[in-house]
């Protein structure tokens, strides 16, 4: 909990109890199920939790707000994010049913009524939402397409309706096609720890 209330000191208590779940439910569902690398499982405060909720540095979401998360696995970046924003509603989907298995109870046990959980693939989610939200997906051109249609045409957050990605590395040749539209946010910007260097926010208008 130590490097989240550094950043998030404004969490109420019963958000920190929520994470302080989160950082005892996944370590244990990882023993069975591998959500996240083993060798990574240490550092799930950091590289995990705290990741997902660089999304928040970028965007805060207003009440009613509704973000699917595309490729959800074990729930990154949506469950730390349902925790930061219990008025915000949160539409998970994934194609492999037993990551999705962890996300549901985690879910369920860290009491996030905001969190609603699809198994299968994107073409065959219905409605409409303000923001589709990706950890490590896949390239924005493989992406735009599938969520384009997702997109609802009302706008009331700071920034208009689109895609978020969380991403690291060189992204030179992925933005080069949306150069004119993509922004592009650093993460060490905001948060100081080494593992945030090259990691980035990705925010596309649609």
């Amino acid at each position: 909990m130590e490097a989240i209330l550094k950043y998030f000191p404004e969490l109420t208590d019963s958000q920190k109890q929520q994470f302080k779940l989160l950082e005892e439910l996944y370590p244990e569902w990882n023993s069975k199920i591998n959500v996240i690398s083993r060798k990574d499982i240490e550092n799930l405060e950091v590289n995990h939790l705290l990741h997902s909720l660089g999304i928040v540095k970028f965007v805060k979401f207003q009440p009613g707000t509704k973000v699917l998360d595309l490729g959800t696995g074990g729930g990154f970046p949506a469950i730390p994010l349902a925790v930061f924003y219990p008025e915000v509603q949160f539409h998970l989907v994934d194609r492999i049913g037993k990551k999705l298995k962890v996300a549901q109870d985690v879910a369920e046990k860290a009491g996030l009524t905001n969190v609603t959980i699809q198994h299968g693939d994107v073409k065959e989610v219905k409605g409409k939402f303000d923001f589709v939200v990706s950890r490590a997906v896949m390239d924005l051109a493989d992406i735009v397409p599938l969520v384009r249609r997702l997109i609802s045409s009302d706008n009331f957050n700071a920034v208009p309706n689109g895609l978020i990605c969380l991403k690291g590395g060189d992204l030179k040749n992925e933005v080069q096609k949306f150069k004119d539209e993509v922004l592009i946010d650093e993460l060490k910007s905001y948060f100081k720890e080494p593992f945030f260097e090259t990691k980035k926010v990705v925010y596309l208008p649609l």
